[in-house]
């Protein structure tokens, strides 16, 4: 059985890198950028006034000026006034280029019109320079404003438009199948059989990959038949770029996946995980090269597994740079197998130290996904001790 630390590692060395594709900006939100941003111009590309009120010329401030003679009004996106003698000055707007021969901003508050004059009656604190937003000062031509593996949000998209890019480059969203087995099995509204449960796994992997935006989902569900499998697997492998199973993984007689995935000719990298839960857990790689995942079919074990392997394996894929790992702090003890890492479900909060806490949720069993409902995600225990005390610091996965 593999450790929960090579498994990951075996998931990550065979995991493709997704291709890019050129997406319009206003379609690029939660994508991932692919390219550097360049800035096109200086930014701001102009001395850019800060302030409604007087553009004037420091000299004439310094001389003792206190009426300014205005010459015209400049607003934002108006080309450049110019002063033509002492003692003037140009209405001016937030926003707008700072006129020629000017360098201070007097601001619509401390004016007061007299006759065509305008008349600082507050002379306090003014200070040479004010009110003036430099060309360059927040970035010069040419310097990178976005690398490559962030995921693109609101203030991303305004730094690319920006730049004047009308597309970007990200990375292109995965096709994955998400297959779930087992006769058991019912879909949501449908009549249901005492001895029947309702099919939940593919819609908690759908959301989660697509909250997350790491794939657009086809949902399967088969029963449990061999040939049925095989068949619906070979096509699924074709027309998708990864394959997400629950169920049939483990040692039962009709648990058919790793068998089916041996017809297919796929790679099984390793079967079967020293954690709790999701022990059974199976991970493959097909003749094309593409990642299968075989998670348990207890919903428990198939949401801590997606989320544990699948969910960061994605993110590589997609070209999301790394992210620091999450910590937490037990809130009560935990006693536990030790020959097993252990996955316990917490909800996080804080203490009066500013730490952030993980407060114990267990599950009944791990076919109880009601419990999990209110919780944040899980902590990851490593095996080799029996208890972990009040306090123990772990690391935390979100749902």
């Amino acid at each position: 059985m593999t450790d929960v630390s090579q498994a990951e590692a075996l998931v990550f060395e065979r995991m493709p890198a997704w291709p890019s594709v050129r997406a319009d900006i206003a379609a690029s939100h939660g994508r991932i950028l692919r390219e550097s941003i360049v800035a096109e111009r200086d930014q701001p590309p102009f001395d850019r006034v800060m302030m409604d009120g007087i553009a004037i010329a420091w000299a004439d401030w310094s001389a003792g000026t206190r009426s300014f003679e205005p010459i015209g009004t400049q607003a934002a996106g108006s080309p450049e006034l110019t002063l033509q003698a002492p003692g003037q000055c140009v209405e001016i707007m937030t926003g707008a280029m700072r006129p020629g021969g000017t360098d201070t901003i007097i601001p619509v508050e401390r004016i007061r019109r007299e006759g065509r004059l305008k008349l600082v009656v507050d002379a306090t604190d003014v200070e040479r320079g004010q009110f003036i937003h430099r060309q360059g000062s927040d970035r010069r031509k040419g310097v990178t404003l976005l690398e490559p593996g962030i995921r693109i949000g609101a203030t991303e998209v305004a730094v690319i438009a920006g730049a004047g890019y009308a597309d970007v480059e990200v990375t292109a969203v995965p096709r994955v199948a998400v297959i779930s087995t087992g006769d058991e099995l019912v879909g949501t509204g449908e009549p249901i059989a005492r001895f029947q449960i309702r099919s939940t796994n593919e819609f908690s992997i759908e959301a989660s990959l697509a909250l997350a935006g790491l794939a657009e989902v086809r949902r399967e569900r088969l029963i449990d038949d061999e040939g049925e499998i095989l068949d619906a697997v070979e096509d699924l492998h074709h027309d998708h770029d990864a394959l997400i199973l629950s169920g049939g993984v483990s040692m039962g007689q009709f648990d058919f996946v790793p068998a089916v995935l041996q017809q297919l000719g796929a790679q099984v990298v390793f079967h079967g995980v020293k954690q709790r839960p999701g022990r059974p857990l199976l991970f493959a790689t097909s003749r094309d090269a593409k990642p299968i995942f075989g998670l348990p079919g207890n919903p428990v074990s198939a949401l801590v597994c997606l989320t544990r392997y699948v969910v960061p394996a994605f993110r590589r894929a997609a070209g999301l740079a790394d992210t620091t790992t999450e910590h937490a702090v037990l809130t009560e003890p935990v006693s536990r197998s030790s020959r097993l890492t252990y996955f316990m479900p917490v909800e996080l909060g804080w203490d009066d130290q500013g730490r952030q806490t993980a407060e114990p949720k267990p599950t009944n069993t791990s076919g109880d996904f009601i419990s999990l409902a209110g919780t944040d995600g899980f902590v990851e225990l490593p095996k080799g001790r029996e208890k972990d005390p009040e306090g123990t610091v772990a690391r935390v996965f979100r749902w």
